[in-house]
């Protein structure tokens, strides 16, 4: 039986953002977070993102505003929606495991709350240096191929593990999709 829910997230995901904020509230729980880039786990699910389809991506941007507004959790629909969460998704994986708690909170309020353009360079840029990482070494990182193929083969797990959306949590080999399932899968965590 497990003793933590595997949290599968991408940060260009509002509804990510929305389950990351709830498990912050849960300060006993162990989740281990598994980055995955959502776009290449669409194509291999042969999936069409909400974000293309106007009646499906309306519908997302109301629900997102509802459910944050009943948990008290700060959000905003970001105006550059959608962008290529690549290079961020990589450079989770590129900082320092001591790093990747402010990164990932950093970078998912500057999209989810703040309303930033992360696919602007500048303001990336100014993100990392709030966070006291090099930008040239953080560049050259997110290139690395030990890099790209990790988040390749985190992508391709999730995959294999059926997963198909984000926030997904895994436990006990039982999966929840979105975020309103978190509360199943700590229910399930707990009958151990």
């Amino acid at each position: 039986m497990s003793n933590h829910i595997d949290f599968y997230f991408d940060i260009i995901s509002p509804y990510a953002y929305i389950a990351h904020k709830k498990i912050l509230k849960h300060k006993n729980i162990v989740f281990n977070y598994k980055p995955i880039y959502l776009g290449g786990l669409h194509k291999l699910a042969e999936i069409d993102s909400p974000a293309f389809n106007k009646y499906k991506l309306r519908n997302n941007i109301n629900d997102c505003n509802l459910v944050s507004e009943k948990n008290n959790i700060k959000f905003k629909w970001n105006s550059n929606f959608p962008i290529n969460s690549l290079n961020i998704m990589r450079g989770y994986i590129s900082v320092s495991k001591d790093k990747q708690n402010d990164y990932l909170n950093c970078f998912f309020d500057a999209y989810w709350r703040d309303d930033q353009d992360l696919s602007n360079i500048e303001n990336f840029s100014k993100l990392l240096n709030t966070l006291n990482i090099d930008n040239d070494e953080f560049f050259k990182s997110i290139k690395e191929q030990s890099v790209k193929d990790k988040l390749i083969k985190l992508t391709a797990d999730a995959f294999q593990r059926e997963v198909f959306g984000t926030p997904t949590f895994i436990v006990n080999n039982k999966t929840f999709w979105g975020q309103d399932r978190l509360e199943y899968a700590l229910e399930e965590l707990n009958n151990n």
